[in-house]
């Protein structure tokens, strides 16, 4: 966390984090939200000590400021819910026999526990940590936050046979995934992520367009989910 998303540009640092999300995470729950952008349900995965960690941490991933919410008023946390319940969380897309060694960064993911249970055995650790101290994660402040994150992003913490730095590398994608995937997977509410950097979601008709050069184009972003017919611009201006 040397450069988090709250130093320098935060724009800037979202707009190139969206190469950190996953097709392939996404792929599979789209039947378990579809036709609710907000995906706003009961809780399917997390406790409510296990949401709590997960408040406070992606909201110093991906802070709020003075323009825009942070990632858990954009409901990251109900995505990252969302996807541990499924199938996704439950390793249907792994594969998961063994031996199961340490292996090289290139190799990827060689652990035999499921999303879920790294989730789950990651923050379980995390809190009987912090619960030994008579405190929680989310009672910290937030510079303490951030130094707890780093010293987990460095892998020097064992979390009950997750190391560090793995919790914390798939904590920041599915922070990321949840902050900019489409609202159907329960984050990005109110698509709050496409209007902070001007993406028009899923929208793909530009016939109007094909013949317009140097033009801005600005309108309300479109969720899969969304009922709309070829909306045109709100309004434009002739480039130079």
């Amino acid at each position: 966390m040397s450069e988090g998303p709250h130093s320098n540009s935060r724009r800037n640092f979202l707009k190139s984090g969206l190469v950190l999300i996953s097709s392939a995470t996404l792929a599979g729950e789209t039947a378990a939200v579809f036709g609710s952008p907000r995906a706003e349900e009961a809780h399917r995965f997390l406790n409510e000590s296990e949401r709590r960690f997960l408040l406070a941490a992606v909201d110093r991933l991906i802070p709020a400021d003075e323009g825009w919410p942070g990632a858990a008023e954009a409901g990251v946390v109900n995505y990252i819910d969302l996807q541990m319940a499924g199938a996704w969380g439950r390793g249907e897309m792994l594969y998961r026999h063994g031996p199961f060694r340490k292996g090289t960064p290139m190799q990827g993911y060689q652990l035999e526990y499921t999303p879920a249970e790294l989730f789950r055995r990651s923050i379980g650790a995390i809190n009987a940590h912090f619960a030994s101290q008579a405190k929680s994660f989310d009672q910290l402040a937030a510079e303490e936050k951030d130094a707890y994150l780093t010293s987990l992003e460095k892998g020097d913490i064992d979390l009950d046979g997750v190391p560090s730095n793995i919790f914390f590398d798939f904590l920041l994608q599915h922070t990321v995934e949840g902050f900019f995937s489409d609202p159907i997977y329960g984050g990005n509410r109110n698509k709050i992520a496409w209007k902070m950097i001007g993406f028009p979601g899923a929208y793909a008709d530009y016939y109007d367009l094909i013949d317009k050069h140097g033009v801005e184009f600005h309108r309300e972003p479109l969720s899969i989910a969304d009922r709309t017919s070829s909306p045109s611009m709100t309004s434009s201006k002739e480039g130079k």
